[in-house]
């Protein structure tokens, strides 16, 4: 369960994938980062700057001169900043179910707001209304964007335990998979280095005469 907004050092994470690409200042960053998110989400401005000033006393980035926008202070990734990128990347790797987390959570509230008795919003004049309409409207555009980035969407039709459970399992048996490929290969590699047959005089007397 996450208890808080969204996970720990993402922000960071996302300012140096997008510095390791180029040198960028901070309204840019907080423009791509929006434009990532579908414009649905913006970290505060007071958010990223801090985070390049930090970045910059630490020797993750540095400052770059542009002559022709001399006014805008670009920030450049440093051989350091590539080192905390590799180890930024497994930190927000292992927080993919606490992200995972902070979707379902602010939907459940949502549709809460929508349904629960002891809620009353008065969301008459807003462009949008805690309803089973909008609702469905978040979950087709869900859908599509899964569509558009990793194919045909398909019901899963297991409880949440049997999902994790099945989810634990693949995993095992790909990581199974993974270390048997490599032993054959070890393997196949040992077979094939030993080329002398101890049988072949001609084998012998060339190793030998080298």
């Amino acid at each position: 369960m996450r208890k808080s907004g969204p996970p720990k050092g993402l922000i960071s994470y996302l300012v140096l994938e997008l510095l390791d690409e180029r040198p960028r200042y901070g309204y840019e960053l907080l423009g791509e980062i929006t434009s990532i998110s579908g414009g649905h989400w913006e970290p505060s401005y007071g958010s990223v700057y801090p985070i390049l000033y930090k970045f910059e006393e630490e020797g993750i980035a540095e400052r770059v001169e542009r002559p022709d926008e001399p006014d805008r202070k670009y920030f450049a990734l440093t051989d350091a900043g590539r080192e905390e990128l590799v180890e930024k990347r497994r930190e927000i790797g292992a927080e993919a179910k606490e992200f995972g987390d902070v979707v379902l959570g602010f939907y459940h509230l949502y549709a809460a707001l929508a349904t629960d008795d002891r809620f009353e919003v008065d969301d008459a004049e807003g462009d949008w209304a805690y309803s089973e309409r909008y609702s469905a409207w978040i979950v087709e555009q869900i859908i599509r964007h899964h569509e558009r980035d990793f194919g045909e969407f398909e019901r899963i039709d297991a409880t949440p335990e049997e999902f994790y459970a099945a989810a634990e399992r693949d995993e095992r048996e790909e990581t199974g998979d993974e270390s048997t490929q490599g032993a054959e290969g070890g393997a196949a590699d040992g077979q094939e280095s030993n080329t002398d047959d101890p049988e072949d005089p001609e084998s012998a007397s060339s190793g030998a005469a080298d």
